[in-house]
Formats: structure tokens, sequence, C-alpha cells
């Protein structure tokens, strides 16, 4: 449960690093960008999709 987080969330994170790179470089190319955006969107999206269907599932349960 908590590596399917963890690699969900390292993948946000190169996709935020890529978004980044591409919005600093001097030529930015904007299709690159906003790829990178997408990515990043859609895997958060999954994320927290994810981790509603666990709480509800009683795959994960808050600390008491």
């Amino acid at each position: 449960m908590k590596f399917v987080v963890f690699i969900l969330l390292a993948a946000i994170l190169i996709s935020l690093g890529s978004g980044l790179f591409h919005l600093s470089r001097d030529n930015a190319d904007s299709t690159k960008l906003l790829r990178a955006l997408k990515i990043r969107v859609a895997l958060s999206a999954v994320l927290v999709l994810f981790l509603v269907v666990s709480y509800f599932t009683g795959w994960i349960q808050p600390p008491s």
C-alpha cells in the first residue's frame, strides 16, 4: 500500500522537475511544459482517487 503511494509521489515529483526544467530553458517549449503539467495533474488525481478508494474499502484507516 505504502509502496504505491511512494511510487505515485515520486512520479509526481519527477514530472514537477521535468516541468521546471522545460520552463527554465532559454527556448522554453510550451508543448513539453504542457505535457509535464498534464502528467502531474493526472498522477495527482490518480493518487487522490487511490487514497479515497483505499479508505472506503478499508485498506487504510485513520490513526486513532
